[in-house]
């Protein structure tokens, strides 16, 4: 658009709109609030936990259910999860039966071997994945069972569905690692106000 001016600091993907004056460096940057999922987005994320659990708690979850389809695809423009994998680095899907059936069928293995090579029941009876980061993802961040992964991995991070608002404990944790879910309450927040 005319008058724009992609933001020094922040990246390409920062769009100017407003005068803004950045407080590291000097010169004028002019920007619609702006949601920083750079370095640094996990602190404010942890700042802004109390507010997002208020938010979540009090909003009319119609209203929020209607604005997560648009709000999740934009994040995903924006964001790259192969930059991050905060999720298959450091946290594990539950694997149901289902999954179990078709990732070991996928990769020419009986289930009871899947399990034991790959598995352990955490402690709310699920499985799990032995170890962290997930033994399917590679060193490039791509999954190595993509077209088959399970399904929690499919859904994740649930920021076009109604877990976003219903399991707020869960949403509150995924945005403390996963800047999409980040990016969706941010931008949720913005709108509220």
């Amino acid at each position: 658009m005319r008058g724009e001016k992609r933001c020094k600091v922040k990246g390409a993907a920062w769009i100017c709109r407003e005068p803004f004056r950045c407080g590291k460096r000097s010169f004028l940057c002019v920007m619609a609030k702006p949601i920083h999922t750079g370095p640094g987005w996990e602190k404010k994320a942890a700042e802004n936990r109390k507010k997002y659990r208020q938010f979540l708690q009090r909003a009319d979850r119609n209203k929020v259910l209607k604005q997560l389809p648009a709000l999740h695809e934009e994040a995903f423009e924006k964001i790259d999860c192969l930059a991050c994998a905060n999720c298959c680095k450091n946290y594990s899907p539950r694997f149901k039966t289902p999954d179990i059936k078709r990732i070991s069928r996928h990769l020419g293995m009986r289930e009871s071997v899947f399990i034991e090579s790959y598995l352990r029941v955490d402690e709310e009876g699920d499985f799990v994945a032995r170890q962290t980061p997930c033994p399917f993802l590679g060193a490039d961040n791509y999954c190595s069972i993509y077209e088959q992964r399970p399904s929690d991995c499919r859904r994740f991070p649930y920021t076009d569905e109604d877990v976003l608002v219903k399991r707020t404990e869960l949403t509150l944790k995924n945005s403390s690692f996963c800047p999409i879910t980040y990016y969706v309450l941010e931008k949720l927040l913005d709108k509220a106000t």
